[in-house]
């Protein structure tokens, strides 16, 4: 099944804007610096981390978050599961302009992956699930230790945060499971909380006072 690349601007030169959101992949002022601070650090992975824990994905893009998760796990032992589920895979030139402007990552080899939906970087055991996420996750046979939920800003994409989808979120996480986000959209926060996650708000990266991170009860 072909899935539909998306349509991209630029924005400084080197940071993709999907243009049907109207929305950046990651942040304008350091996108490597707010994944490690709300996804890596938000989900206190290295410390968590080890052989068979499970991190899943709203939103592969250009994979700039499983780069700051492999910099963080790369001493620890795997295999660490990392799932990701995408709906419009970047073009593989795209991904290669956007990881440019972090020259202290070394995307090289998941840039030689780019496009197969299992390949291995370091610890990292990945798949990418191609295609709309409502539809998707339901059907996921898998459970995560710890979620990342990135996609674009609720007020442009609210399909991807909807209580629904933060449900199915819930249901496939294991006790004591954690996710962060960047947003504290209040109906997000509320979606999450009564899915079963003990959601609390956490400074933000930047210029966004807070972020949210929670457990599963």
């Amino acid at each position: 099944m072909q899935h539909q690349p998306p349509t991209l601007a630029w924005k400084d030169g080197d940071v993709p804007v999907a243009t049907r959101f109207d929305d950046p992949y990651f942040s304008l002022a350091d996108g490597l610096a707010e994944a490690r601070h709300v996804f890596v650090q938000g989900n206190d992975l290295s410390a968590r981390a080890g052989p068979g824990f499970h991190i899943a994905e709203l939103g592969f893009g250009t994979g700039l978050n499983l780069l700051a998760t492999l910099e963080a796990l790369r001493d620890v032992p795997g295999p660490v599961r990392y799932t990701s589920f995408e709906a419009h895979p970047m073009p593989r030139a795209a991904a290669a302009r956007a990881l440019a402007a972090f020259p202290e990552l070394d995307a090289a080899a998941l840039l030689a992956a780019w496009g197969a939906q299992h390949f291995t970087l370091g610890p990292l055991a990945v798949e990418i699930i191609l295609g709309d996420a409502r539809t998707t996750l339901p059907a996921w046979e898998g459970h995560a230790d710890a979620w990342f939920l990135d996609g674009f800003a609720p007020a442009k994409n609210p399909e991807l945060w909807s209580a629904d989808l933060m449900a199915e979120v819930a249901r496939h996480t294991r006790p004591g499971g954690s996710f962060a986000t960047y947003t504290a959209a209040g109906h997000v926060r509320r979606a999450l909380a009564t899915a079963g996650f003990t959601v609390t708000r956490a400074p933000g990266y930047g210029r966004k006072r807070h972020m949210s991170r929670g457990r599963l009860a």
